[in-house]
């Protein structure tokens, strides 16, 4: 984020700006207690309390805000977004009653990605603070709203800046400042051609691109031995090319953003150990890029797996699930009491879903259901898909014991979790994210660009199961 300022600050009574909210059912009493000249200000803004409306009231020598939300009494984490990317730099305060979830918000709109800018954007200069004198809020708000940005930095940089070696280099910074003792934050990482041994499907996917951007496995581990184990898996294809089952021009454009389910993991695991979070945590990033040479894997190809299951490349532009199944298997080893995995993995799931909603897929329903309430709580919804047995036929190879991609394209995210869900051993207990890591159109406090999805479901759920929100 361009703004390092501390956007949310504890209130001790200092000299701020008022913030008044309503909605259109307490619009005209709000109304009624302005003075003339500040009902006519409001009615030429064209103000009625509807959400993200906002307008500016003169008061006195000076002025205060108003905006509109669709629940007054109960405020989501985007309602007051609006004024935070609009209104001028300086200190405001919600005039009777507390920010609560629009904390977030807050934050995140004032998120700039600007590594390639040398001018500022058209954005208002300075930070604009919110206080709150709910001072226990603002350490974990803070950090979620860090999570967010760091999804987006990582998803929006190019992948000429953002190949296998810069996503170890995140892995490794986020576990310098954690290092030390049993407890403490290692690194692994297995690259290049040592790949062969034991993580054969991420080598192959990996191979064909220049030296600099070798493939490899980043792991890090961190926490008590002794607490329950999670694991946390995310894709980590850095730019795909489709392979020699290359994409058009047009389904290239975005795929930096390939990589987003590393994003998701290495933002997560961010937010588990910054909480202190009571698990051993098993972070693995599988990062490749899926490039087109000489060597490059093809169509027809037989490859081995960590697992054990040979698989027939059906399509090589069907590779993240492929890096996903050595990392997911790697993961059981180590017997978790929980996978997460984040991955872009499919289109079906945006056109059934759209971008706004992951698809999420798990073998346990009150672990589905544990996600999709974390993320109707905290404005990050989520929608369940089936893993449904049925559709496991879809995968049978007439010459391996499984196709990397099936033909007749029904079901296309269901299938591919089925494809996971053949690496991860029985007993475990797993999710899977399908998440676009991507927002096509801007709306307040979200901006066009990389985002996360799926992000605060994932994190609240952990908190509720392992930390302090637990039962």
């Amino acid at each position: 984020m361009t703004d390092k300022h501390a956007l949310i600050q504890p209130d001790r009574g200092q000299q701020a700006i008022a913030i008044h909210v309503v909605d259109k059912a307490t619009f005209p009493g709000w109304l009624s207690s302005l003075t003339t000249a500040q009902k006519a200000a409001v009615a030429a803004q064209k103000f009625v309390g509807g959400g993200y409306e906002r307008a500016i009231v003169p008061d006195g020598d000076g002025w205060f805000a108003v905006a509109g939300v669709a629940n007054a009494a109960n405020l989501s984490s985007w309602c007051l977004a609006k004024l935070a990317e609009t209104l001028p730099a300086g200190i405001y305060r919600r005039v009777d009653g507390q920010p609560g979830k629009a904390l977030h918000g807050w934050v995140t709109a004032q998120y700039r990605f600007d590594r390639y800018r040398k001018a500022p954007d058209e954005a208002p200069e300075g930070a604009r603070i919110l206080l709150t004198t709910d001072a226990k809020a603002i350490a974990p708000a803070l950090a979620e709203a860090a999570a967010v940005a760091k999804v987006r930095d990582l998803v929006n940089t190019p992948a000429e800046d953002m190949g296998p070696e810069a996503i170890e280099a995140e892995v490794r910074a986020l576990a310098k400042g954690h290092s030390g003792g049993r407890a403490g934050a290692e690194v692994t990482v297995t690259a290049g051609d040592a790949l062969l041994k034991g993580y054969p499907m991420i080598h192959a996917v990996g191979r064909a691109a220049a030296r600099s951007h070798a493939p490899r496995l980043v792991e890090m581990t961190w926490g008590d031995p002794k607490a329950p184990r999670i694991a946390i898996v995310g894709k980590g294809v850095c730019f795909d090319s489709g392979g020699l089952d290359i994409k058009p021009s047009a389904g290239m454009l975005l795929m930096k953003k390939d990589m987003g389910g590393a994003a998701h993991a290495l933002a997560l695991a961010g937010l588990v150990i910054g909480a202190g979070l009571k698990v051993r945590l098993h972070l693995l990033i599988p990062a490749v890029e899926n490039a087109v040479s000489g060597n490059a894997f093809r169509p027809g190809d037989v490859l081995a797996s960590r697992a054990g299951p040979t698989v027939e490349v059906t399509n090589t532009d069907a590779e993240g699930r492929l890096v996903l199944a050595d990392a997911l298997a790697k993961a059981a080893e180590d017997k978790p009491e929980l996978i997460l995995d984040f991955a872009t993995l499919t289109g079906a799931a945006r056109v059934a879903l759209g971008p706004d909603l992951p698809g999420l897929m798990a073998r346990r329903d009150e672990t589905a259901a544990g996600l999709v309430e974390a993320g109707l709580a905290h404005d990050d919804p989520v929608w369940r898909l089936p893993l449904h047995e049925g559709y496991r036929e879809y995968l049978k190879s007439d010459i391996a014991e499984v196709v990397n991609s099936h033909s007749n394209g029904f079901a296309g995210a269901s299938v591919a979790g089925l494809f996971l869900d053949r690496f991860v051993p029985e007993g475990v207990d797993w999710a899977h994210f399908d998440t676009f890591a991507w927002r096509p159109v801007a709306k307040p406090g979200r901006p066009k660009g990389g985002e996360a999805l799926g992000l605060r479901a994932a994190w609240h759920y952990l908190r509720q199961r392992y930390g302090e929100d637990r039962p």
